[in-house]
């Protein structure tokens, strides 16, 4: 049986809950700011759970986004603090990797928001090169377009460690992305640009094995983590939103989010996790499913 990764689930949105705290537009980066403690409750947690990959409270962590509030000054404190707690929990379980996590610019689901690729890509500069120099991975999150994907695949070209690429695609259409292109164009960036895996994410779970079917033809390894969202609201789509805008499933439990992700295996993903709102429990099950299955989780 094949090998398989397994992410962690929900980062972002499992300390928002944890916290108790109202949402604000610099989503778990106000929780971290308030209480690392509790973002190395959640790592430690995770593999505890079987997870073998850690990512870094580092999505919202942009330029943009910091200097909205004022905050942009303590950029690199911020990097820095997500990549230590990361860090520290993965020594504390003795093995795994930790993935260095970068957001889309602006706003999430909101490919309208990126520049141009040439722009958008010296906006990722730094974060890139901050977070490859002390990360085992670099995970590119949540890519809504294929302008989007330019944009951060130019800022990594020069990167020395494994890039992972995660696109989100419609609620409802795999085989589209955020910005109503077609997935399969991205099968175009292998040849210009720089990334070891491609992944889906962000994404309902239904979608994505539609979205697999057209990774499986990159001739790269492929996966997905997808979230418990009921779906993108037109309220999240606004200016400067809070995640309050958008609703948990309440239909996803541990075990039906197991079956879609074995139906991923199935289909040769060997990179499977979770995103937003799908949490501790829910990597417990899949772990278990893994083991029961013969598959040996690294």
């Amino acid at each position: 049986m094949p090998e398989i990764t397994l992410l962690d689930g929900s980062i972002g949105q499992e300390l928002v809950k944890r916290s108790g705290a109202k949402p604000t537009p610099l989503w778990s980066t106000t929780v971290m700011l308030e209480d690392t403690k509790l973002l190395s409750e959640v790592h430690d947690e995770y593999f505890a759970m079987g997870a073998t990959v850690a990512t870094t409270n580092t999505y919202p962590v942009l330029k943009d986004r910091l200097e909205r509030v004022g905050l942009e000054d303590r950029l690199e404190e911020l990097w820095d603090r997500a990549i230590e707690t990361a860090m520290n929990s993965k020594k504390k379980n003795g093995h795994g990797k930790v993935a260095g996590s970068i957001g889309p610019l602006h706003a999430s689901y909101r490919p309208d928001l990126i520049p141009d690729a040439i722009e958008a890509s010296k906006q990722y500069k730094n974060v890139i090169a901050h977070l490859s120099a002390k990360c085992d991975v670099l995970l590119i999150e949540t890519v809504s377009s294929i302008e989007h994907a330019k944009a951060a695949l130019i800022a990594a070209k020069d990167v020395k460690i494994p890039v992972w690429i995660a696109f989100s695609t419609e609620d409802y259409d795999g085989t589209k992305l955020r910005s109503g292109e077609n997935l399969s164009l991205a099968k175009n960036l292998i040849t210009e640009y720089n990334f070891d895996t491609v992944l889906i994410n962000c994404s309902r779970p239904e979608v994505a094995k539609d979205s697999l079917k057209i990774l499986a033809d990159f001739n790269k390894p492929f996966g997905a983590y997808a979230n418990g969202f009921t779906e993108i609201t037109a309220g999240f789509l606004e200016d400067f939103p809070t995640v309050d805008a958008l609703k948990e499933r309440h239909d996803l439990s541990p075990k039906e989010y197991a079956k879609f992700a074995m139906e991923w295996v199935e289909m040769g993903a060997t990179i499977i996790g979770g995103c937003c709102e799908v949490g501790p429990n829910h990597i417990e099950e899949l772990a278990k499913e893994l083991r029961d299955k013969g598959h040996k989780i690294v």
